[in-house]
């Protein structure tokens, strides 16, 4: 071997050590700046209340900012969108869930692919829906709402977050088990629609529990069901759906996601950081005190999680009567 090509392969070598080491000091440098948490609802809707929890002991974990911006609009859809479309940098965050994944079965063009255009960090918690009333609706059992409904059929309004969101599918597969009809309202969010049944503009609404909890407390909703398999820990007087004589169940998943390419080591990094902190006796509390249920998981069985959501999105639509828009 000639000196020059000695010298050429150390030249080559270095440069390549000094790649690495640079590549590495990135790496190890990761948070250097803020970060922000796309969240695709208003403000003071549940999923906003449950990640500013989160951010809040993210951000003290990792030492640096976590801003959340709040993107509603489109079902969702426009958060989703922003974050797809964002640096795969670790420095943008989306609040995902089961609305992504019903938007990609409600919506023809829903602008983003939950599966493509994401990875799946984890999954923060799990929520159910309490069937909810005012207090001068008459009704204190689903049975009362669905003799009425019978008796007028069409003609009880009911609201809902927007079209595809959890609480529209979730009535509409109640209407169609329990063979009855209404009008369907939507809003802009959970928390509108869920004053909306307070300020008697509808009769009813499948309500993420956590934003009916307060309203349920100071006895301005009346609640007669739950979606969920099992009684909600908070509200053990009220019976679940299938109690009540209509046979349906549904839960909504929601957890962290960044765009796609996000570099592994990164997303490691926030897969451990969200486990951490949602074992924290504090964070955990404070989630369960809004009204969900914490369950933290790896991004192999979140991305699963979000891919069987997508099949029983296919599901609920099908059961439900309801066609792509």
């Amino acid at each position: 071997m000639t000196t020059m090509n000695r010298t050429i392969r150390r030249l080559a070598a270095g440069a390549l050590a000094l790649l690495a080491g640079t590549a590495a000091t990135a790496q190890e440098r990761y948070p250097s700046r803020p970060i922000r948490w796309v969240v695709p609802y208003l403000a003071g809707t549940s999923p906003d209340n449950t990640v500013r929890v989160v951010a809040e002991a993210m951000g003290t974990l990792l030492k640096q900012n976590i801003v959340v911006e709040n993107k509603p609009g489109a079902a969702g859809n426009l958060g989703a969108q922003t974050a797809a479309r964002a640096a795969p940098d670790g420095y943008t965050w989306v609040y995902s869930g089961s609305p992504m994944a019903t938007s990609m079965r409600m919506y023809k063009k829903p602008g983003f692919d939950v599966m493509k255009d994401f990875e799946h960090v984890g999954r923060i918690g799990v929520s159910d829906l309490t069937l909810v009333t005012h207090a001068g609706s008459g009704f204190s059992t689903v049975q009362q709402l669905v003799e009425r409904a019978r008796k007028q059929p069409g003609q009880l309004m009911y609201a809902s977050g927007g079209i595809g969101s959890p609480a529209h599918l979730g009535a509409a597969l109640m209407l169609r088990a329990a063979g009855i009809s209404a009008t369907h309202i939507p809003y802009k969010g959970a928390t509108e629609s869920t004053n909306a049944v307070i300020a008697r503009q509808v009769d009813f609404t499948l309500a993420i529990t956590s934003v009916a909890l307060p309203h349920l407390q100071s006895q301005r909703l009346v609640p007669l069901a739950v979606s969920a398999a099992l009684r909600h820990p908070r509200l053990p007087e009220v019976p679940t759906l299938a109690e009540a004589g209509v046979p349906v169940s549904l839960t909504s998943i929601g957890g962290l996601s960044v765009p796609a390419g996000t570099p592994p080591a990164i997303v490691k990094l926030l897969s451990d950081s969200l486990r951490t902190v949602l074992a924290q006796p504090e964070t955990r509390a404070r989630i369960e005190a809004l009204g969900g249920a914490v369950a933290p998981s790896t991004p192999a069985e979140y991305t699963e999680a979000l891919r069987a959501e997508l099949a029983h999105a296919e599901q609920m639509l099908a059961a439900a009567g309801l066609q792509p828009e």
